[in-house]
């Protein structure tokens, strides 16, 4: 190594010893009375005590040690942890504004770039938030027009699971196509052949985004960017979102080619016939072809993974839990009959609507959240926190904590009832999140999550395989930003 090297090196180290004290000054100043954290080692920080195939873990871990209100430092990343339904549900709820920004996140920065709704922020988030699900209730969210788009996609898919005799099948691509239709259907004004290649690489490449965003190597990548060249999950990623975002862009100019204001069929047309007012009125806004790009994205990844995972978990869990599945079938039976499922149906069938809830509960499908930030500086619960700080309001916490829920991790539909059977609200059921960036498509996807529910268990009795008893099926979850059960074969067996 020659002189100049050393010293480049050597310059290096002194420029990042000085940006780590300047940037840690004022987290590291407990006169401020920053919440709790443990002890943290140069350039790591926690990192060496985190499971970091499932981190939410081991914060929940550190919240029994540390309280619902502490710190932690992932490499850069300095981090504090929301824990339990009242210290999450008062921070996003009763302090709502305060709680409602994204972090700036390296490869969350790097894919969305500030655009679409996820993961904006300021202005641009609340106008095409509001946007979105103005546009989302004009194409049916909550309405007759989109519950008989979701019945007739019932049909479709029972006629798959139908093909396949009561033999083994793994169902992720068919629930992933049902659920993505219904998405597409809004967005695009279509719908896709199950088998159709477009759709299905579309499909691909939005969960294999999902799921690689919370994997470790994307969590380091965030740690340490300096780093990049390393990880080769940024590679896929970013290679991902060109291809994605490509087809999009290709799809909005086809829009473009056959719009009709008087006559507006989809999302995109809604959204492009915004940005032709805004260049009539030569307005600097924001309805411009990122946004709607990344808007899309958004709607995409929301509209399909986390709808389509939770169904699988609910076809897994009734073939676990038989009696349970019973119980379902008998009141889809005794309200339903042979009609075809409606979602004015759910107010008369308590026990139904309390296994749903408790899928979504049980399942835990985002642990993590989608992490918030500070708009302000913040003394919260006596704790003092800095404008900007990265929040993880740990919904795993809420959803299993043990101060709310009877038996929190079992699979309890009765949770949700009453001791007359009744079907109960409960307080700490957050599986949507809350506050100011509740996930906006909470109605439609309950729509979808009953409808595609009892439609399946009016038709079908699930069971494992031969030679797999169900003590056997495993559910322990998938690594991702979001949890599915792993990949499993069904046998969907016709119900006389």
């Amino acid at each position: 190594m020659d002189w100049i090297q050393l010293v480049s090196i050597s310059l290096f180290f002194i420029f990042l010893t000085v940006f780590l004290l300047k940037t840690n000054s004022s987290w590291n100043n407990n006169s401020q009375n920053l919440p709790p954290r443990p002890r943290i080692l140069p350039f790591l920080g926690n990192l060496l005590i985190m499971d970091m195939k499932r981190p939410h873990r081991t914060m929940l871990k550190l919240s029994k040690v540390y309280g619902s209100i502490f710190r932690i430092q992932l490499g850069f990343q300095k981090i504090v942890v929301l824990a339990g339904y009242k210290t999450v549900k008062e921070a996003l709820v009763n302090h709502a504004d305060a709680f409602a920004e994204r972090p700036n996140i390296q490869l969350s920065d790097e894919i969305h770039e500030g655009f679409g709704i996820l993961f904006s922020h300021g202005e641009n988030w609340k106008v095409m938030r509001r946007f979105t699900i103005s546009a989302l209730r004009d194409y049916g969210m909550g309405k007759r027009t989109i519950e008989d788009k979701i019945t007739e996609e019932c049909k479709v898919l029972i006629k798959t699971f139908e093909s396949y005799e009561g033999q083994p099948f793994e169902n992720t691509a068919i629930m992933n196509s049902a659920v993505g239709n219904i998405i597409v259907s809004i967005v695009l004004g279509k719908r896709y052949q199950y088998e159709d290649p477009t759709f299905q690489r579309l499909i691909k490449l939005v969960n294999e985004n999902v799921q690689l965003s919370g994997s470790p190597p994307v969590l380091f990548y965030n740690m340490f960017p300096l780093f990049g060249f390393l990880f080769g999950a940024r590679k896929i990623l970013l290679n991902n979102k060109k291809e994605l975002f490509g087809f999009i862009k290709t799809t909005f100019i086809e829009h473009l080619k056959a719009l009709d204001e008087n006559d507006q069929r989809s999302f995109i047309d809604s959204f492009l016939v915004r940005q032709a007012e805004e260049k009539k009125n030569k307005a600097e806004g924001y309805f411009h072809n990122e946004n709607l790009t990344a808007v899309v994205n958004n709607l995409f990844a929301a509209g399909m993974d986390t709808t389509s995972t939770t169904l699988r978990w609910a076809i897994l869990l009734m073939m676990k839990y038989p009696d349970i599945q019973n119980k379902v079938s008998e009141e889809i039976s005794r309200i339903i009959g042979s009609a075809q499922p409606r979602t004015e149906h759910r107010a008369k069938m308590p026990y139904t609507d309390a296994v749903i809830h408790e899928v979504q509960r049980f399942a835990d499908i985002v642990p993590a959240n989608v992490a918030r930030a500070t708009t302000v500086d913040i003394t919260f619960k006596g704790f003092f926190i800095p404008k900007g700080t990265h929040i993880v309001p740990l919904l795993t916490s809420v959803l299993h904590d043990e101060s709310e829920w009877e038996k929190p991790y079992e699979f309890y539909p009765e949770h949700f009832l009453d001791s007359e059977g009744k079907f109960v609200k409960r307080d700490a059921f957050m599986p949507f999140s809350a506050g100011r960036r509740i996930c906006l498509g909470e109605t439609l996807a309950k729509m979808e999550l009953f409808l595609f529910f009892t439609s399946l268990l009016q038709r079908f009795t699930f069971q494992t395989p031969p030679g797999i008893s169900k003590e056997n099926l495993d559910l322990t979850p998938a690594i991702g930003f979001t949890a599915p059960p792993m990949p499993y074969k069904l046998c969907a067996l016709p119900r006389s």
